[in-house]
């Protein structure tokens, strides 16, 4: 079976604790994170093939980092390392519904010292499909190595896939994101939004409908999400949505990443290319088992605290929908 590849960032996430220390200082508890490594870390936990390509500091949190993707049995075999810059880190605030805000320090970050010339040959041979997501267009070369590996990804006949992950604060205040997340966008066949980036889009642009017929002139299908509300999906040739699971969230740092691994997996467990990509999305009963296992897979990682430890296993997803029952899929 091929892999999906994810290319990006991987990060510690300091996650606050809801325990203070003696003397009322706030602790922050050390968490393996970022959206395509999290996205690696739940494709392999749902018994998936999954690889991360990426760069991490020669330093003891790309140790950290390095050492947990090996022990999910996630591919580390392009994952590049430096001394030129650290590993990034992010402190991740909940509030009483478990959503989230994050103070970044990155850049400099090792992750943005990716270039096209560190990609290998044989990452594009091995992945069905490709994944990326937007933190790693905030700056022009890291920009231009996503770009590049999309192309040689597409070009190599994977399935190219974004999660738009968009995380304004780290980009810098002289640079208009609009562009380079178009650029990214347009070179996808699956695009994945969050409502409020769907907003984004929409806000920046002529609407969300005009913002959904612009995707779909390259994209297959586009797929937002939004909490706990029902999932929607845009084709070309139709557009459908799909309850939420109703859950007591905790944490949603990495639901969207456990949607996407689900998502990802159902789709190259059916051994889906590009050329059959178009039919699987016009049997919609296929594609609400698909997009049903993504939504079970976000559910139970909210339950959690963590990234990569918050990801469920095929046995938990599988259990949550045997006894859970959303309603009927609208298309």
């Amino acid at each position: 079976m091929k892999s999906i590849v994810c290319f990006g960032e991987a990060l510690i996430d300091f996650l606050a604790s809801p325990e203070r220390a003696a003397d009322g200082t706030p602790m922050f508890l050390q968490h393996a994170g970022g959206a395509p490594a999290n996205v690696a870390v739940a494709v392999a936990h749902l018994d998936g093939r999954s690889e991360f390509v990426g760069m991490l500091g020669a330093d003891l949190f790309g140790d950290y980092l390095l050492e947990e993707l090996k022990a999910i049995s996630v591919g580390t075999h392009y994952i590049v390392r430096t001394d030129a810059a650290k590993t990034a880190l992010a402190f991740v605030a909940l509030d009483a519904h478990g959503e989230r805000s994050f103070s970044f320090y990155r850049p400099p970050a090792a992750d943005l010292l990716f270039r096209p010339a560190h990609f290998r040959s044989e990452c594009f041979a091995q992945a069905g499909i490709f994944h990326v997501c937007s933190n790693s267009l905030t700056e022009a070369e890291i920009a231009q190595a996503t770009l590049d590996g999309m192309a040689r990804a597409r070009a190599a006949g994977a399935l190219v896939s974004i999660d738009l992950n968009l995380r304004l604060p780290l980009w810098p205040r002289e640079v208009d994101p609009l562009p380079r997340l178009w650029q990214a966008l347009r070179a996808a066949d699956l695009v994945k939004l969050a409502a409020n980036e769907l907003h984004y889009l929409a806000e920046r642009d002529a609407g969300e409908r005009a913002v959904l017929d612009e995707l779909l002139k390259t994209a297959q299908v586009v797929v937002v999400t939004d909490g706990d509300a029902a999932v929607r999906w845009h084709t070309r040739t139709g557009e459908g949505s799909l309850p939420a699971f109703a859950v007591r969230a905790v944490d949603t740092t990495a639901a969207g990443d456990a949607f996407v691994g689900g998502m990802l997996v159902q789709l190259i467990e059916r051994k889906v290319t590009i050329a059959r990509f178009e039919a699987l999305l016009r049997d919609t009963t296929t594609w609400t088992q698909v997009l049903r296992f993504a939504a079970a897979c976000g559910a139970l990682t909210v339950t959690r605290h963590g990234a990569f430890a918050a990801m469920p296993t095929r046995a938990e997803v599988e259990a949550l929908l045997a006894q859970d029952q959303p309603q009927r899929a609208s298309a």
